[in-house]
């Protein structure tokens, strides 16, 4: 159902009641009615929305506990060896290269215009939903109204993302009551959050509409267009092993995330690379947790480059971004 110039007409009310019974098992009412009346006059002056028309859509909005469960345990927080076990798989592997042979036409057109890999694009959207097969079962109105209204640890971010959403609405002529997603709000094959889908969804059909959703070829081209917008560099390496004598790289590791190690500190950290790269190139040690053979924890290590960084900003995760790269590798050696 698609909308003209009003947000949520007035014949929505029995779906919003509808949805409200629904949910009520695992939902509670908001309870913060003040943060909710300062949102929503925050959309009417900034962004002219009508007050009652938004104040009858989030009536029927409840607080989801599942959701902020979900957000409570992220697989983030896994050791990298469990981490890893999710995302590269026999299935996951065999899913890929069925998704580039099916949209092959797309993704060349794609990489030649962008420079950014078929197998990073296909990788991302493997890792991101099994290519569209696992794109969340929540309402994202209802997952960025409970995360923005009863998360307080991220609820400006959320709220931001709300606001993002109900413009998208708009925008889209999307009714805010149908798009579904992942528990924090991600839409889509590639997850996209709703600030992303207004910066980066890309309509590579001309059909005139972003559809993250349905159609492979906007998501294709929207995942490299994400790419390309956070500074890809084409056709330079991604990340490159490293091997250490003794523990004293462990100086150089932290929580930062943007290459800033110079090649010519590598070896007063006893580090050795095997492959050559620019005497300019900035590196970013990375460490991951293998599993433990007896009560000794090894690591192993990498060097992460400009373009790892740019996976990370996909998702600000150093086990994510691994995943997706050595999930691509996987993909183009079977493809």
């Amino acid at each position: 159902m698609v909308m003209n110039n009003k947000l949520v007409k007035a014949s929505l009310k029995p779906i919003l009641l509808a949805v409200s019974l629904a949910l009520i098992a695992c939902t509670a009412n908001i309870k913060d009615a003040d943060l909710v009346t300062t949102f929503i006059n925050k959309m009417a002056v900034t962004h002219q929305f009508d007050k009652a028309e938004l104040e009858q859509l989030f009536q029927g909005v409840e607080i989801n506990q599942d959701i902020l469960k979900k957000i409570s345990s992220p697989a983030e927080s896994l050791p990298w060896y469990k981490y890893r076990k999710i995302f590269i798989t026999d299935a996951r592997i065999k899913g890929g290269v069925t998704f580039w042979r099916e949209n092959k036409s797309t993704l060349t057109a794609v990489e030649k215009q962008t420079g950014v890999p078929a197998e990073i694009i296909v990788a991302i959207i493997g890792v991101e939903t099994m290519y569209g097969q696992k794109t969340g079962n929540f309402q994202v109105l209802q997952a960025l109204s409970t995360l923005g209204f009863a998360y307080p640890a991220r609820s400006p971010f959320f709220l931001g993302e709300l606001e993002n959403f109900l413009l998208l609405c708009r925008e889209e002529h999307l009714n805010p009551l149908d798009p579904i997603g992942s528990y924090a709000g991600a839409m889509g094959s590639p997850q996209f959050m709703p600030s992303s889908f207004r910066r980066y969804a890309d309509d590579f059909d001309g059909d005139g509409r972003r559809d993250i959703w349905h159609n492979n070829s906007d998501v294709i081209a929207s995942v490299a267009n994400y790419f390309i917008k956070h500074q890809w560099q084409t056709g330079q390496a991604i990340a490159v092993p490293v091997s250490a004598t003794g523990e004293n790289y462990k100086t150089a590791l932290n929580n930062e995330l943007k290459p800033a190690l110079g090649l010519d500190q590598l070896a007063s950290l006893n580090l050795k690379i095997s492959t050559t790269l620019p005497l300019n190139t900035k590196v970013k040690l990375l460490a991951y947790e293998q599993e433990a053979l007896g009560k000794k924890t090894t690591e192993e290590l990498w060097l992460g480059l400009d373009n790892f960084y740019v996976i990370t900003r996909y998702n600000h995760s150093p086990l994510y971004a691994m995943a997706v790269y050595q999930l691509s590798q996987a993909i183009l050696n079977e493809n």
